[in-house]
């Protein structure tokens, strides 16, 4: 190989360094007291869903790599099991990944699931919430939203048969605030 041919391989892979740390810094996740990045996606009926139609409440806003998957499923059932005690704290459920809205629909009608799932195919929330992988999934994140729309707790890699109930404590202890 010619000394040419070598300092440009070189020089590409810096280059491709460079975007990919660049990359990386933009999909930061939203701290607590920041105000909670816009959402605005087609729900499992194809209807919109924005982050604004649940002003004044709290908004528990999980990512899920994939519907009908065994972890996704299992996170689903349970919060899905303890939607009286959310809708009793003021708090809706919303998960997102970057499946589509027909698949979301399946989904919920498989798993009797009544809350929104929203489709988030161009993974632009996902990366915005810093919840996109490298394989093009959502990370399993989940991001407590007060009802003044800052975020109020940020959970990452959440084990989902304990997460509901992880979700709910804390929901306790910052209403009692």
């Amino acid at each position: 190989m010619s000394l040419y041919v070598v300092v440009r391989i070189l020089a590409m892979g810096m280059v491709c360094a460079g975007m990919a740390l660049a990359g990386a810094s933009a999909g930061d996740l939203p701290e607590v007291g920041q105000k909670a990045p816009d959402v605005s996606l087609p729900s499992q009926d194809g209807s919109p869903v924005s982050l604004k139609d649940f002003h004044g409440k709290w908004v528990v806003l999980y990512f899920y790599p994939k519907d009908n998957t065994p972890g996704c499923t299992i996170e689903a059932h349970n919060f899905e099991r303890d939607l009286a005690k959310y809708k009793a704290a003021n708090a809706v459920i919303v998960g997102v990944s970057v499946d589509s809205s027909d698949s979301h629909k399946d989904f919920c009608a498989k798993q009797s699931l009544t809350f929104k799932l929203l489709a988030d195919t161009d993974k632009k929330v996902v990366a915005e919430y810093g919840s996109l992988r490298d394989t093009g999934m959502a990370a399993r994140n989940t991001f407590l939203i007060d009802p003044k729309g800052k975020i109020a707790k940020v959970w990452t890699g959440v084990k989902p048969s304990e997460h509901s109930q992880e979700v709910l404590a804390v929901l306790s202890e910052l209403e009692k605030r």
